[in-house]
């Protein structure tokens, strides 16, 4: 696959990231979501994805979004200005087991209206482990936004832990996944917060919708 961004684009985009960002607030009902006068984006995937620490690693700053090994910590929509350009939101992660049933409902119910009815909502990135690839629970979501024609792109994580061909394969059964969806983009994106590798190229498609 061709590269999509220059060299020149790329550096533009990291010299972006080192704007100020900051938390704004947890959302628990929609009548808390903050007035959309900037545009967003948000970050979707299942507990333990590695999505806190991806976008920790986007922004140089470890605790901007909390980590934590225990499934389900992030149980609210958390937003963040970035420059007071762009709203950056952390969803909930999906596929908890051990949350309680009712809890579980609750956070999917918020999910679903938020992203039915968010109007500056530009994309979804829909992060993937690449050690597992798209799970039922992903195809769900992936389902949902499909309803919401609410643009989504896959970002494939941890790609440190496994092998060049795993991640080809994985890239290789991905692409042909996302083919099926009408709103999912073509171009996937692999990367791994550990080595910081990708995440040129991630920061390249956040500021191509500022």
């Amino acid at each position: 696959m061709a590269e999509k961004f220059t060299e020149q684009q790329i550096a533009a985009a990291e010299a972006q990231f080192n704007c100020p960002i900051a938390f704004m607030l947890s959302v628990a009902q929609l009548s808390q979501l903050p007035d959309a006068v900037v545009n967003e984006i948000a970050f979707a995937g299942r507990s333990n994805v590695g999505k806190s620490s991806l976008i920790n690693a986007l922004f140089n700053q470890k605790k901007l979004a909390k980590t934590s090994s225990t499934p389900g910590r992030t149980q609210q929509l958390n937003f963040f200005n970035f420059d007071h350009k762009m709203y950056i939101v952390d969803l909930p992660g999906y596929g908890y087991a051990k949350a309680p049933e009712k809890l579980v409902h609750q956070w999917q119910e918020v999910l679903k209206k938020y992203l039915r009815g968010r109007p500056n909502l530009r994309r979804v990135f829909l992060l993937i482990d690449s050690r597992h690839g798209i799970k039922k629970e992903d195809q769900e979501i992936m389902d949902m936004l499909d309803v919401a024609a609410v643009s989504y792109q896959i970002v494939l994580t941890k790609t440190d832990k496994i092998s060049s061909p795993q991640l080809a394969e994985t890239m290789q059964k991905t692409s042909v996944e996302i083919s099926k969806h009408a709103a999912a983009m073509p171009d996937i994106i692999a990367t791994s917060s550990e080595k910081k590798s990708g995440l040129g190229v991630l920061k390249t498609e956040i500021c191509a919708l500022l």
